[in-house]
């Protein structure tokens, strides 16, 4: 992609506050298409759920949003520039994500697990960090401030101190989001952040995404609970067998008859429709009217 064209995608995406555009993105391993085609958009100020069954790609394609992945085919831009293929990078340009099975620092405190998500926004190097002079003291206390905005955000303050292994399951959950949300990032990607969860954890995450939203931050989230994503999305696209099948509006994707088949693997080709069924049930209400009369003579 040339120079030129990276500028005029980035001023289209400008115009329409466009923070993620991934075309054409696929990802093979050997003789395995693990996801195949998949163009995706987030928009400034949207919440978008991606689901499918087990296998569908969807770990797979957020590895390739995040740079942990090299996608064999296709583009990811971020506010109109195509990404490098570093995680790093990734998080330096806007990027930040959460992880299915979570990866917190164990033995380190709940504010040190804040900070250290905080280490794409401190200047100073190795010499600042030897020397630990006026500027090393200001950007530490600068990180500590920001990280206890943080855990207040996520209602852990009063947990600062505390080892991240000793959090209950729902607060480990929190603090994560909290380390994802401590590199100011225009974009947060959320794998499974409700597996585990009982309905109050439920709801409670599902309130502080919304807050998350409301402070400025777009969100792409995998979710299996289907209340949870219909509830929590603008727009949902749903990825069968490594390929995008349909996108839309909770209550599109929700009606769509392929989403229905492709969750309870049974056809929807053939099926009654509604006059069809309508038969049946008079045809029924007939035979059922038709015995009670002969039962009563």
């Amino acid at each position: 992609m040339t120079s030129d064209t990276i500028t005029e995608t980035a001023g289209r995406a400008e115009q329409r506050g466009q923070v993620l555009r991934a075309t054409g993105v696929t990802m093979r391993f050997g003789g395995l298409t693990a996801v195949r085609g998949v163009d995706l958009s987030v928009d400034s100020g949207e919440i978008v759920g991606l689901i499918g069954p087990n296998g569908a790609g969807k770990t797979t394609f957020f590895n390739c949003l995040t740079g942990l992945y090299v996608p064999t085919e296709g583009t990811v831009a971020y506010r109109g520039t195509v990404l490098p293929h570093r995680s790093h990078l990734v998080t330096q340009a806007g990027i930040a994500r959460t992880f299915q099975n979570i990866r917190l620092f164990a033995n380190m405190t709940v504010l040190e697990n804040v900070l250290v998500g905080r280490h794409t926004r401190t200047r100073g190097g190795l010499f600042s960090a030897l020397v630990r002079g006026p500027g090393f003291h200001r950007a530490e206390s600068e990180s500590e401030a920001r990280s206890m905005e943080l855990l207040s955000f996520v209602g852990l303050e009063s947990k600062r101190d505390h080892l991240a292994r000793n959090l209950p399951y729902g607060e480990q959950r929190k603090l994560e989001i909290a380390r994802a949300l401590a590199s100011d990032p225009g974009l947060l990607l959320l794998d499974e952040p409700t597996a585990g969860m009982n309905p109050q954890e439920t709801q409670a995450t599902q309130e502080l995404v919304f807050a998350i939203r409301d402070q400025g931050t777009a969100v792409l989230v995998i979710e299996h609970d289907m209340r949870f994503i219909f509830n929590l999305c603008d727009r949902v696209a749903v990825l069968v067998q490594g390929e995008k099948l349909v996108e839309g509006t909770p209550d599109v994707v929700q009606a769509d008859e392929r989403v229905v088949s492709a969750y309870l693997g049974t056809p929807f080709e053939g099926e009654p429709g509604e006059e069809e069924a309508a038969e049946v049930e008079a045809a029924e209400a007939h035979s059922t009217a038709r015995s009670e009369g002969e039962d009563g003579a």
